[in-house]
């Protein structure tokens, strides 16, 4: 199945889930995520605001507040296609609806930060593989961020059960990620040597 015809039927799935089951299931993702040492270990949290559907990061970028790690949301900039990382620091004053109708931080709010600082990204995604690869919603400008990125930093996607598939469709391009994060399970991928 071609990324496209694969992007419809996901997202023809997610939006059957109830919004009492997407609250409970991204409440166990959420706590699946805050076990993992690598969670714990880490200083700055990049993560994706999630809207409609998607699992739901809100209360994780809170609660991560909360604990007292810096947070960075996603400033997305049509041209070049680019990632900007903005720490925040209230989630509910800072934010405003943005580009594709996600929240962004508000202007006099931009805080923009180098992604070296980054020790941490959560990921959003629309079908994801045990060997990390995923398929977004198209721009790629997640796998752009991880290309232009010298640091090491953990990436992991956050999603629902039916959304790990086998297989997904890779491009050459596609930067796999390391765990995978679902109401059930932590997904430690496995990195095959594509070259």
């Amino acid at each position: 199945m071609d990324k496209k015809a694969l992007r419809t039927e996901i997202l023809g799935k997610r939006s059957q889930l109830s919004s009492e089951d997407i609250k409970n299931k991204s409440n166990e993702i959420k706590n699946k995520l805050f076990q993992l040492r690598e969670f714990k270990d880490a200083n700055f949290i990049f993560s994706f605001i999630s809207f409609k559907d998607e699992v739901h990061t809100h209360d994780i970028i809170t609660e991560s507040l909360s604990m007292g790690k810096r947070v960075g949301v996603p400033i997305t900039v049509d041209k070049p296609r680019e990632l900007l990382v903005s720490e925040l620091k209230d989630f509910h004053r800072e934010l405003e609806i943005g580009y594709y109708n996600i929240l962004t931080p508000k202007k006099e709010f931009e805080r923009i930060v180098s992604p070296d600082l980054v020790d941490l990204v959560l990921v959003p995604g629309l079908a994801f593989d045990k060997y990390g690869y995923r398929v977004g919603y198209g721009g790629g400008y997640y796998d752009r961020f991880f290309a232009n990125t010298k640091k090491k930093m953990i990436k992991i996607g956050l999603c629902f059960d039916f959304q790990i598939l086998p297989q997904v469709p890779m491009d050459f391009y596609d930067i796999p990620i390391d765990y995978i994060i679902t109401e059930s399970r932590i997904i430690k991928t496995i990195i095959e040597d594509k070259k």
